[in-house]
């Protein structure tokens, strides 16, 4: 195994730990809360790529499943998962992996990392929104007014700023 690959394992495991410690950053609103750990997910898919970002998103969710309270409000467990939030959760993935992907392919200035983060923060609404309304039987538009819309203004400013710190700093995080 390269230097390179240990790097980004090492990376990979940092970021499932940056993701736990955001998502503790929480505003307890119901049925969905509020939290910083999209904005851990955007940077880990925006510097660690498709690949390692998803992996680092994964790790976090395992190490959820199995007990260890990374999820908000020192939460754990797959009960948590299957709850109402699970959606999201597991919507982590897919925006790590959706807004790496699109970076690779298309680069790593602002506006790349701009629409590669609004494509992974949907792709994470769609997975979420679908499962509550799945789970709780809510029409589509109580579901967008519950779980969409109070989000909206946070995850502007975390998609910007995460936008900004990835285009900047991607290199020097990778390259070291």
């Amino acid at each position: 195994m390269n230097n390179s690959n240990i790097r980004m394992q090492v990376l990979c495991a940092l970021f499932a730990a940056f993701c736990a410690v955001c998502s503790q950053l929480t505003i307890p609103i119901q049925p969905v809360p509020i939290t910083l750990g999209t904005f851990a997910v955007l940077l880990a898919g925006g510097f660690l790529g498709s690949r390692y970002g998803l992996m680092s998103i994964v790790i976090y969710l395992l190490l959820g499943a199995a007990g260890v309270p990374v999820f908000s409000m020192m939460r754990s467990g797959v009960s948590v998962i299957a709850g109402p939030a699970g959606g999201f959760i597991i919507g982590f993935a897919v925006m790590a992996f959706v807004t790496g992907l699109i970076s690779e392919k298309y680069g790593y200035s602002f506006k790349t990392m701009l629409i590669a983060s609004i494509c992974g923060t949907l792709g994470c609404y769609i997975l979420g929104i679908a499962w509550f309304i799945f789970l709780t039987g809510t029409g589509v538009w109580s579901a967008f007014l519950l779980c969409m819309f109070p989000f909206l203004p946070g995850d502007l400013a975390k998609i910007l700023l995460a936008s900004f710190l990835v285009s900047k700093y991607r290199g020097r995080l990778i390259q070291g």
